[in-house]
């Protein structure tokens, strides 16, 4: 599972800061999370293919997290794109897109399929034999989910040393290895544990952003991988967080503390700080398992 991170700050472009977006590799797939302004320049830059995204997925409807949508959108058809393009997001996300071509005298050589979100219950909006997606109901001054992205459990691996002592035939491996037991030639039927050993335990990745401090999302993110949460200010803007329900990095780890995650990322931090080691800083005072995510930075898990 790879992260790689095209921008992580909050509110507005600045010279060498983005606002928010990040691709997740995943299973081979590749999603594209949020999409602020110049995320497509940030896909060249770190040389990610155009063509292997597939679906995107927006949290909410503020600007720092979407305005770069249309202008992908509008590369891609630059581009001669002909694959389908998913976009899960907000209920109005069409609405906006559909309304910026019309108005442009735009159009797409593909096609655009809008799954629009509404509920306030966690919900799936994307499986495959591999992965499965689902909503996390944040708190934000306009409705907004996180997502969180799990393989699903795979195969069982074959302990090669037991099949050859057994003496079976290579033919039977898929079945072995998709749980069955096996009777040999003799009568005997061979339990499967003794075959193989437990499947390599599924990666998942939390992405919350906006969201003030809500220990709702607790049980939905338990035991995840990775949580990336917003740490938009420090404890000492404590008051203005709440007032724009927002999260401080102190607020960020006591959420991973209490879910038990293996590792929290910290981003879309407000520019009014000199350093973002401060954010880190403050959150091991919580919680230790902390990263800093940086415009162009991947990480690998």
């Amino acid at each position: 599972m790879k992260l790689t991170i095209l921008g992580c700050y909050a509110a507005t472009p600045r010279t060498l800061t983005n606002p928010t977006s990040q691709v997740l590799e995943i299973k081979n797939r590749l999603f594209l999370i949020d999409c602020g302004e110049g995320t497509q320049v940030q896909l060249r830059k770190n040389k990610l293919k155009f063509s292997k995204i597939n679906h995107v997925f927006i949290s909410h409807l503020h600007g720092d997290h979407f305005f770069g949508l249309i202008g992908l959108i509008s590369t891609f058809a630059l581009l001669g794109r002909t694959t389908d393009l998913h976009i899960y997001g907000p209920k109005g996300i069409k609405e906006i897109i559909d309304l910026q071509l019309k108005l442009s005298n735009s159009w797409t050589n593909y096609q655009l399929f809008f799954h629009e979100l509404e509920s306030k219950e966690s919900v799936i909006v994307y499986e495959d034999d591999k992965v499965i997606v689902k909503t996390i109901p944040l708190k934000h001054r306009v409705y907004t989910n996180g997502f969180l992205f799990q393989e699903k459990i795979g195969e069982r691996r074959l302990d090669l040393n037991a099949v050859r002592d057994y003496e079976i035939d290579k033919c039977y491996y898929q079945n072995i290895k998709n749980g069955r037991d096996i009777t040999l030639e003799d009568g005997r039927i061979i339990p499967n544990h003794k075959l193989t050993f437990e499947p390599i335990p599924p990666l998942s990745y939390a992405f919350c952003s906006d969201t003030k401090y809500s220990e709702e999302i607790i049980p939905l993110i338990e035991n995840v991988t990775v949580l990336y949460h917003e740490s938009t200010f420090l404890q000492s803007e404590e008051t203005l967080a709440q007032k724009t329900m927002h999260s401080t990095a102190k607020e960020a780890a006591k959420i991973a503390l209490k879910a038990n995650v293996k590792q929290l990322i910290l981003g879309h931090y407000s520019t009014r700080y000199d350093s973002i080691d401060v954010f880190k800083k403050e959150a091991e005072t919580i919680f230790k398992e902390v990263l800093l995510a940086e415009d162009g930075k991947s990480f690998e898990f």
